[in-house]
This record gives structure tokens, C-alpha cells and sequence, in this order.
């Protein structure tokens, strides 16, 4: 597996530039059409505003690409089979031609693989409620657990088990803080109402731990930067409260299992909603990017 990485993003990380990656999975999954390829260059955009160079990740005929031109983009936006890739789909779409965006999983990969710290996304995997009957949890735990990188997220997604995801980070050694909070986010609200041990409040502060990863040569695991979305720009807790719950029911009368079940969750609440979860999952994203370029930029020694 060649991975292919673009120009502008070689020369900034040999240079010792900010670098900021970014999941494609947003863009050929996350939104519906026109609104992903307008919200993937925006993110871009977001980044260099801050002074950083953004490295959207994805697969195109089998090549792993580390930041992606304006016509890639499209592709990952508009071309019908684009897949959804983890890390352990990368070498079977590689050996196969496939095209496919990346999730958490999968982008933390072949950004640490190209040299890049900090990774921005909405909100992580995690472990999945009813945990005991059927064992689903995100791979990007366990991938976080043995990459070195920055992942400036909104917490878990809602739709989780929040405390058993803490407590499986907690189990797999990867580092949590919130940035200027002492609660986990959850991904469409400020606060899950679980906190969190250690908080940071500058991009400088941040800087400073990952050096200290470094310094004092710990296991090759990440550090998850916890942003909360503004209050603001959450959605209503209430309503999220209400319109979950109604999910979950709808989800086990249906007989949803597997990795149909978030798709089917995360669906039911921008529906039933009116559009609120998914506007407070794009105020979290954009937090989150421009959150990661500064990070960036503090770890440059910007």
C-alpha cells in the first residue's frame, strides 16, 4: 500500500509547518448533497485561515491520499460507491482499486503514517449501549490507543454508552482532557454529564502534553482534546433527550443490529429534529478545525 501524500502537505511537515488532518467521512456520509462539498472546502478554508495547512484524507482507487486537490474532494463529495473505510479496510481496498472516505480510525492511521500530530473530526466511536449483549465498540478506540496523534473532538457521539467509553479509554491508557471544561462534550451538546480528570485551556497547554509524550518516551497513543460545542450551539438537551430515546425504541422494534444501528440513530435524529442535530454537529465540526489549527500552529512553535 503506497501512501500518497500531497505536495503542499509533504513540504509543510518536512518544514516542521502546521498541519491539520481531516476525515473524508463527513463529506460522503455525514451530509446530504450539495451541502458536503460546500462544508469539506469551508473546513479547508477554516484551516488556512488559522494559518495551517489541511490534509483531508481519503482513498481513491486504491491509494491512500494524504491531502486531496479540489477535484478529489469532488470525487469523495459526488461519486456514487464511495465506501466508508476503517483502518482495517485500508490493505482490502488497496489490493482491490476501491474508493472510499475514512473514518476516525482509518484517518488517525495514515495521518500519523505521513507525519501529521493533529486531526480534527466531530465526534469519536466509542462503546455502544447494551455493551454486554453485543459487544459493539468503535475501532477507533483501539486504534487510538496505539497512534501518537491529537484528536480535537466534540466528545462521543451521543448515541453511545458516554461512561463506558470513558472508562475503555481510561483502560486502554489514551489520554482525555477537556479544553476550557471540566465535563466530556457529547458531540451534540456542551455537556454529557460525566466529567472529565484534567483540562486544558490554551493551544499552547496542549502543545506542552504532546511534548511531554514525547519527553518521556510513553506508548505511541493519542491525546483526545474534548471541545465542547458552544452552548449556543448545542441542541436543545431536552429535545435531544426526548428524540434519543424515541431512536432507541425505533431502533430495537426494527430489529437493528451491527453497524446499522448508528446510521439508523444518527438518521431518526436529524429527522426528527428538524435539521437542529445535524446544525449542532457542523457547529461542533467548525469549532473543532479551527480548535486543531492553533493546536497546530502551537506545536510548529507558530
Amino acid at each position: 500500500m503506497t501512501l500518497v501524500v500531497s505536495e503542499e502537505v509533504r513540504e509543510a511537515v518536512a518544514a516542521g509547518r502546521p498541519v491539520v488532518a481531516l476525515e473524508s467521512t463527513i463529506i460522503a456520509h455525514g451530509l446530504p448533497r450539495p451541502r458536503n462539498l460546500r462544508v469539506a472546502l469551508e473546513l479547508e478554508e477554516a484551516v488556512r485561515q488559522e494559518g495551517a495547512v489541511p490534509a483531508t484524507i481519503a482513498v481513491l482507487d486504491g491509494r491512500p491520499r494524504v491531502g486531496l486537490d479540489k477535484g478529489q474532494v469532488e470525487r469523495i463529495a459526488n461519486e456514487e460507491g464511495i465506501r466508508k473505510l476503517g483502518h482495517r479496510d485500508l490493505a482490502l481496498a488497496a489490493a482491490s482499486g476501491a474508493s472510499g472516505a475514512t473514518t476516525v480510525s482509518a484517518t488517525a492511521l495514515l495521518a500519523a503514517r505521513a507525519g501529521i500530530r493533529v486531526f480534527a473530526t466531530g465526534g469519536l466511536g466509542g462503546v455502544h449501549r447494551q455493551w454486554t449483549v453485543t459487544q459493539d465498540e468503535s475501532a477507533d478506540l483501539g486504534l487510538l490507543a496505539r497512534t501518537r496523534i491529537t484528536v480535537v473532538c466534540a466528545g462521543v457521539k451521543s448515541i453511545l454508552d458516554v461512561p463506558a467509553t470513558l472508562q475503555r479509554l481510561e483502560t486502554l491508557g489514551v489520554a482525555v482532557a477537556g479544553y476550557g471544561t471540566d465535563r466530556f462534550p457529547g458531540f451534540y451538546l456542551s455537556d454529557s454529564g460525566h466529567p472529565v480528570d484534567w483540562t486544558l485551556d490554551s493551544p499552547r497547554q496542549v502543545a506542552e502534553v504532546m511534548r511531554a509524550q514525547d519527553a518521556l518516551r510513553l506508548p505511541e497513543s493519542a491525546l483526545v482534546v474534548a471541545n465542547p460545542v458552544p452552548e449556543d450551539e448545542q441542541l436543545d438537551p431536552e429535545l435531544h433527550a426526548r428524540v434519543l430515546a424515541d431512536a432507541l425504541r425505533a431502533c430495537e422494534a426494527a430489529g437493528i443490529t451491527g453497524q446499522a444501528v448508528t446510521p439508523f440513530l444518527l438518521d431518526h435524529l436529524v429527522r426528527h429534529t428538524e435539521g437542529a442535530s445535524l446544525s449542532a454537529n457542523l457547529a461542533a465540526v467548525r469549532g473543532n478545525v479551527r480548535l486543531a489549527a492553533r493546536i497546530a500552529a502551537a506545536w510548529a512553535g507558530a
